[in-house]
């Protein structure tokens, strides 16, 4: 009855993995011939696991990620795609995202820009950090939505706190002059500081055209360009390729 009481206090406490782990041991006679000190310790280690795996899965889900089962251990490094494994795994498991580094992917469309920015912040998030992703054709709209809410401003200082930001399909159809100075406070806020990683099928030498505005493009790009790492994606579409192999697996005859 006492452990059953004292179970059911560390769960009142949300110390679940510690109770989880007193339970296991309570159910492995071997247990009773390590030390108190062993014991505790194997019970804290349990908490440890079990707080950073709720953390993870807050982080992921809160990300919002577009391939939310990318992971860099997937990358497909095939010759021909531009993307070197090494150079990959260098950046994941370096200071990029607490050195607030740019991360540049471009490419054609299909070659698997947003999977890599997906993986990337993947990757972040289970080194604890957080992550955010965001399409910049459907950011226009929602940047309009909240201006007239009038929570532009919350959401702004909400955004400048997160520590890996996607901002998917860059230069993809015309921004307005709203839209460009958005960005602007958007980037400026995180310039030096927070990590961002952007994705496009324009190359970057085309992206002060993009913007419009000479004056604004010069402060974006020179805030993304401080510090960054870009990644030039080749060959042919994945998308196009997944279709060919679901069709051929279709067309298999079972006999």
């Amino acid at each position: 009855m006492m452990m059953h009481t004292t179970l059911a206090q560390l769960r009142s406490l949300k110390l679940d993995g510690l109770a989880a782990g007193l339970e296991e041991q309570l159910a492995q006679p071997g247990m009773a011939a390590l030390s108190f000190e062993e014991r505790m310790a194997l019970l804290i280690d349990r908490e440890v696991h079990a707080r950073n795996d709720r953390k993870l899965v807050r982080l992921l889900k809160n990300a919002h990620l577009k391939y939310g089962q990318a992971a860099i251990e997937d990358i497909d490094a095939r010759a021909g795609r531009g993307i070197d494994r090494r150079e990959v795994m260098s950046l994941a498991l370096g200071d990029w995202v607490s050195a607030g580094h740019s991360v540049l992917v471009t490419g054609p469309t299909g070659a698997g820009k947003s999977w890599l920015a997906c993986a990337l912040a993947q990757y972040a998030c289970r080194r604890g950090y957080s992550a955010v992703y965001q399409r910049v054709p459907r950011l226009q709209e929602e940047l309009r939505i909240r201006h007239g809410s009038g929570v532009f401003g919350k959401w702004l200082l909400q955004l400048a706190k997160i520590d890996v930001l996607i901002l998917d399909d860059w230069g993809m159809g015309a921004i307005d002059s709203m839209t460009r100075s958005d960005l602007l406070e958007i980037i400026d806020d995180r310039a030096g500081s927070k990590a961002t990683i952007i994705t496009s099928q324009l190359p970057v030498e085309h992206w002060h055209a993009w913007i419009g505005d000479a004056t604004i493009a010069d402060a974006i790009l020179d805030r993304v360009m401080q510090r960054n790492h870009r990644f030039t994606l080749t060959g042919d579409s994945l998308r196009a390729e997944r279709s060919k192999s679901a069709k051929k697996e279709k067309n298999i005859d079972p006999s």
